[in-house]
């Protein structure tokens, strides 16, 4: 690594600052039940430790990204960063489940300031024309960290404690934040007016919504607070589209929403994730509580899921550029509903380990497809001075998603099955599978949706940095 080199700095302290973020995702899933048995708390109480940061992550990120563009984008990093780890000590050192759930919501907190901007800032500091393959790195330590989730936190938690999955965040954190003062360069977004409104109005919304989709699952789908929640959500995003409309400094351009790329790869991570962090959340405890492994053995067994961006993604991003991004996110799709099919079609509660090795397998080979291209896509449909914008409302969206395939799966896993033994679970977890395969193939649709580019991705990179017109999309 050459000291003076700001894309490979940039790239360090991002992705790995993103790794983390994306990590506490999931890490806990195969943690969840030494925590029961620790802190107490039913399966409402688990749920929360997971969606308690999905609930901050997915609200406040446009808000990280208007934050970045009026003060500047390496300032609310840094911010987010130092957030992040103070609350992943506030984690490990928790003496009972609400005041774990707290620090979980304020390492959401801090995940959602440091999220969108960090794409940006990797997109300030690497040539135009290395673009696509450093989108496709950064996607994939980005999709490695969800995927290795329930295996570092199973081998953390056999091995030392569930404490440790969120105390080994310290001095990472404490290592990147002077790297990211030193190394990053600071930029600023092309509007200097925060537009509070519309930030108000998205976070709230959003915040209706997710909480709804959360508390769903124990108040009942047709309480009060539940229908409140949704009812006021929806109503609140309605505004804040109408608000944007109007502006003359959007916190979310919606012409952006005209573009079809922008809005397929949009489409398609909403519904991924959905699928995927639903499936992923019951496959972690299914491992454990109905086949009976311990929480590194559950997640050794789901190497054949989670090992999978290391190896394809970066071939994969080496095709981004000569084939385009839609063929490879749009197949990766389609071998992640396969993975889940299978799945589905083969659950039953004794069935062998080394049967559902194939699905594991077409599962991870899927998502690491998905998350090589989808960065390099999403960024090279809107202009430079749009990108942080679009880096927050890709997140936002995919958090979303995250909460409602925590919130939907399991709901419908509570409606067929449960905890009390490995039929029950089974029973829960088949309806489950089915409609994270469903979500995903919707995806796909999605996906297919995505134009076809004449120029390749590097060809348009070179036209940027040049200023030379680009070729429009076709198909």
């Amino acid at each position: 690594m050459r000291k003076g080199n700001p894309a490979v700095w940039a790239f360090v302290v991002t992705s790995t600052a993103g790794f983390m973020a994306a990590l506490d995702n999931l890490v806990v899933t195969t943690a969840l039940p030494s925590i029961r048995a620790h802190l107490g708390g039913g399966i409402t109480d688990l749920e929360w430790t997971v969606n308690a940061y999905t609930l901050t992550f997915a609200v406040l990120l446009m808000l990280g990204a208007g934050l970045g563009d009026r003060f500047g984008r390496r300032r609310i990093f840094t911010i987010g960063l130092s957030l992040f780890t103070l609350s992943s000590l506030g984690a490990a050192l928790a003496p009972d489940i609400g005041a774990l759930i707290a620090a979980r919501a304020a390492q959401g907190v801090g995940a959602a300031l440091l999220t969108p901007v960090s794409l940006t800032l990797l997109t300030a500091a690497v040539p135009p024309a290395k673009r696509g393959a450093a989108f496709g790195a950064w996607g994939a330590v980005n999709g490695m960290a969800v995927a290795l989730g329930p295996l570092i936190g199973g081998t953390v938690v056999e091995h030392l404690s569930w404490q440790w999955i969120f105390a080994l965040n310290v001095p990472i954190g404490l290592a990147l934040v002077p790297l990211a003062r030193l190394r990053l360069t600071e930029s600023h977004g092309p509007n200097g007016r925060l537009d509070l409104p519309g930030t108000a109005l998205a976070s709230a919304g959003l915040f209706g919504i997710v909480f709804a989709l959360i508390r769903g699952n124990s108040e009942g789908w047709t309480s009060p607070v539940v229908l409140t929640g949704l009812v006021a959500g929806v109503a609140l995003l309605v505004g804040f589209v109408v608000w944007e409309l109007r502006t003359d400094a959007p916190l979310l351009p919606m012409r952006l929403f005209r573009n079809r790329t922008f809005a397929a790869v949009n489409t398609a991570s909403l519904l991924m994730s959905l699928g995927m962090f639903g499936s992923v959340f019951l496959l972690s405890q299914w491992l454990q509580n109905a086949q009976g492994y311990s929480p590194m053995e559950a997640g050794v067994r789901m190497l054949p899921w989670t090992a999978m961006p290391m190896v394809v993604a970066p071939i994969a991003g080496l095709f981004v550029n000569r084939i385009g991004g839609r063929i490879i996110i749009v197949t990766g799709l389609v071998l992640q509903a396969a993975g889940l099919t299978y799945f589905a079609l083969l659950v039953t509660a004794h069935v062998s380990y080394a049967s559902q090795l194939p699905g594991l397998i077409l599962s991870g080979v899927g998502m690491a497809l998905f998350f090589s291209p989808v960065a390099a896509v999403l960024m090279g449909s809107v202009q430079p001075e749009e990108q942080g914008m679009a880096s927050g409302a890709n997140n936002a969206l995919r958090e979303l998603g995250g909460a409602l395939g925590i919130a939907v799966l399991t709901a419908v896993f509570t409606a067929h099955g449960g905890y009390s033994s490995p039929q029950s679970f089974a029973d829960g977890l088949v309806p489950a599978l089915w409609v994270g395969a469903a979500a995903i193939t919707g995806a796909a649709v999605a996906g297919l949706t995505i134009p076809r580019y004449r120029r390749s991705l590097a060809a348009r990179a070179a036209a940027e940095q040049d200023d030379a017109p680009v070729l429009s999309p076709v198909g």
